[in-house]
């Protein structure tokens, strides 16, 4: 991790930075050679259909003036590669996942490599460091099977969309292995079972921060599943939708905290632009089932209550949220530091024991262009 700092500490395109580069650098014929070495290794990093320029020509030996620049060309696209793959843009259509690994002044980055004439650190500093993606490229090396090559391949390109610095500590959501894991300093800490959206709603990829837990929150029911039985019950059978808390308050359906809330009893506070959040369930039965395809949406977590108290802890003692739940009234908690969250997509990742684990591909996503739009999510249980 210091290294990665050194190494990429204030490398990020500005204008007045930008404007300063020299474009000509100066390689070594040692340096030609590692370059050479790194771009001949394209293929075993997944990458074999990033195009590289050629700086072998024949011509170039004769005019070290042009073979440099054509070096620093190659280096630079070999950069842009391992930061942000070559998959099609339509393949990214539905990654919701920002990213500044693409204003990384790989001029700029070249540079210091050179000066200090180690190319291989550099371009390692460029890889994802979490421990899930150096098990893909493992995995990748010495597979021999086509089909699960390709899935290793364009799972380390969804890695290679992340960012790079994802944060000293945060949640990764994966729909397609029905788990959140929270990590620290790359290292997993803890993981708990969740139920994502269906086939025909499903859990958008995008990122969000979490600033707090909301526990015995109110739902606010979106209009769609107000249509699907809800309003209808409201209307028709006033009382059975009492008991089942569902009120009209200024023209808004909702229902009261409670056993029977479809948020459960604890909610993470995580704005963002799909109303998709992590929530606890009252249908804890759910989770036995080993393909969790069953909200509109939104997330649901098994053991939720002590995802919350894992993510309060130092802010909030165990025994407050317990007093809190008891007393059933809505309190909203903030963590002592805000943590990102990303809520990904990965049919292939690390296992405890250094192998490879594969998911089925519920939503279809794999070797799909896919189309721009994002279907319409409304969080439910």
């Amino acid at each position: 991790m210091r290294l990665f700092s050194i190494i990429l500490g204030g490398i990020f395109l500005s204008a007045s930075a930008s404007a300063q580069t020299d474009n000509h650098l100066n390689w070594s014929e040692k340096q030609i050679a590692e370059l050479q070495e790194l771009v001949d290794a394209k293929a075993s990093e997944g990458l074999h259909n990033c195009s590289i320029t050629d700086f072998s020509q024949p011509n170039s030996a004769s005019d070290p003036y042009r073979r440099s620049r054509l070096a620093s060309a190659a280096a630079s696209e070999l950069m842009a590669a391992y930061l942000e793959g070559c998959s099609p843009a339509s393949y990214r259509a539905k990654w919701h996942i920002g990213s500044d690994d693409k204003n990384i002044d790989t001029q700029q980055l070249l540079l210091k490599a050179l000066i200090h004439d180690d190319l291989t650190a550099y371009f390692d500093a460029l890889r994802p460091r979490n421990p899930h993606y150096q098990a893909l490229r493992s995995a990748y090396a010495i597979e021999d099977d086509e089909e699960k090559r390709a899935i290793l391949a364009e799972n380390m390109d969804r890695w290679r969309w992340m960012p790079l610095a994802m944060g000293q500590k945060y949640l990764l959501v994966n729909a397609a292995s029905f788990e959140v894991t929270l990590w620290e300093n790359d290292r997993k800490l803890q993981t708990w079972p969740i139920i994502v959206g269906k086939t025909k709603s499903p859990t958008p990829i995008f990122e969000a921060t979490v600033s707090g837990v909301i526990l015995n929150p109110w739902w606010e029911i979106p209009t769609s599943i107000v249509a699907e039985g809800i309003g209808s019950m409201v209307r028709n059978n006033p009382a059975a939708a009492r008991r089942r808390g569902y009120v009209v308050q200024n023209g808004r359906y909702r229902q009261r905290p409670g056993p029977g809330n479809a948020l459960g009893q604890m909610k993470l506070v995580m704005p963002n632009s799909y109303s998709v959040y992590l929530h606890d369930t009252p249908n804890k039965k759910l989770f036995s089932e080993p393909v969790r395809t069953f909200s509109h949406g939104c997330i649901r977590v098994g053991g939720a209550i002590d995802l919350a108290k894992t993510l309060l802890g130092g802010a909030v003692t165990e025994e407050r949220v317990d007093t809190i739940l008891a007393s059933r009234k809505t309190t909203k908690l903030a963590l002592m530091k805000a943590v990102p969250v990303y809520v990904t997509y990965f049919t292939a990742e690390g296992a405890d024991d250094g192998t490879v684990r594969y998911f089925p591909d519920i939503y279809r996503r794999d070797r799909l262009k896919l189309v721009q739009n994002e279907a319409a999510t409304d969080c439910a249980a």
